[in-house]
């Protein structure tokens, strides 16, 4: 369909793709970039299938960012480009949940590997020709979600994963047929049959979706995440105040909608390969309402910046996603954090102060002071508040 290709060509990425594949034979645009392209959306990754070596392709398109032979791909990156190449194949599973071995076969086999019929769609990038399963453009303008066989979910559990996201992102729903081999598969706990690494780089796709939340809600409701209790307008207000460029919105997603906490949400979290780091962030998080109760409970700025010093911001931010903790909060991210002397230990010591303990609580004294309005930003009136600190 050349209107399709001509879409194609307007992004950049697309662009440079169509120049890299001019007249060549057997290479394809696959999958989510095909049906978004269908959908009249911008598509969010360009994966190509070639029918033979995906080598020459990789080598005029820019530098491999990674390379798995195993399974016959490559990333290749140039510039704010991205190109995930794969050579057309056919998927074996050993049993179920295990990783496939392939063996090159025809663009038709390799639409027939795939998780649900609008994601076994390809486009000829030479004649604009495109190739799908069946029932591929009907589910796409039905707005439905259909596996391709019955084993799907056995041979590839992730895919559980993969319809919520679909689900979420494109506002679809499951096939009726297959919603019940969804609701069979979780309640034959196929999802246990794969390494919690696996499982857990799914839920980070789920996070990293345009509405994380409703991802979180499909999973749930397909049986995935019991543990999960996704708060939409908790999570939405938290990132309301998370400050620009600052903390993990993914992190404060997951956090609003943990119904564990303590020992029993880390440990399942460090199964699901979180690191230590993300795990702390979470554990603060979790105890967002005692933090957002003393946060109210201040009644100067020097006791806020003591409640909420130290925290990470993704914590402070679930701490002020209350209407009543938000204001303080909001104070605390906006103005306060920033708030600073102009002396340090060095001028203290100068002055004869020895060096231990006192120094720190001296200038914490100081600084309290500022917060609340006391002092200025003067660098004498400040040094002569710090030696007069009741220490």
């Amino acid at each position: 369909m050349d209107d399709l290709l001509e879409r194609l060509g307007e992004l950049d990425c697309g662009r440079r793709l169509l120049a890299a594949t001019a007249g060549a034979g057997g290479v394809h645009l696959v999958g989510g970039a095909v049906r978004d392209l269908l959908l009249g959306r911008r598509p969010r990754e360009l994966d190509v299938v070639v029918e033979g070596d995906i080598g020459p392709l990789a080598a005029a398109l820019g530098d491999v960012a990674a390379n798995h032979e195993r399974f016959g791909t490559a990333t290749v990156r140039d510039g704010d480009c991205r190109w995930d190449l794969a050579a057309s194949r056919a998927e074996e599973y050993a049993r179920p949940g295990a990783l496939p071995s392939v063996r090159p076969a025809p663009i038709e086999a390799d639409l027939r590997r795939r998780d649900v019929s609008v994601n076994a769609i390809a486009l000829d990038l030479r004649t604009g020709v495109l190739r799908m399963v069946e029932h591929a453009l009907a589910d796409l303008d039905t707005g439905v979600l259909r596996v391709l066989h019955e084993a799907s979910f056995y041979d590839d559990p992730t895919r559980l994963w993969r319809i919520a996201r679909y689900a979420a992102r494109l506002n679809f729903e499951l096939e009726p047929h297959t919603a019940q081999l969804a609701a069979e598969a979780v309640a034959a706990g196929v999802a246990e049959r794969v390494s919690g690494a696996r499982i857990g780089n799914e839920l980070r796709l789920a996070l990293a979706e345009p509405d994380a939340p409703a991802a979180l809600e499909r999973a749930v409701t397909l049986g995935l995440a019991p543990w999960l209790q996704p708060d939409r307008e908790r999570a939405a207000a938290a990132l309301e105040l998370l400050p620009a460029r600052e903390g993990r919105a993914d992190l404060v997603v997951l956090a609003a909608a943990l119904a564990e906490s303590g020992d029993d949400a880390d440990q399942r979290l460090a199964g699901l390969d979180f690191t230590a780091a993300e795990r702390a962030v979470l554990r603060a998080a979790a105890d967002a309402p005692g933090t957002a109760a003393a946060a109210l409970a201040a009644e100067r700025p020097s006791q806020l910046a003591r409640v909420l010093r130290g925290l990470p911001v993704e914590a402070v931010a679930l701490a002020g996603a209350t209407a009543r903790a938000a204001e303080p909060v909001r104070r605390w991210l906006d103005e306060l954090r920033h708030v600073g002397l102009a002396i340090d230990g060095d001028d203290l010591l100068a002055l004869g102060i020895e060096r231990g303990p006192e120094i720190g609580r001296r200038l914490a004294a100081t600084l309290d002071r500022r917060l609340d309005g006391e002092l200025g930003d003067d660098h004498a009136a400040q040094l002569e508040a710090a030696l007069r600190a009741p220490v």
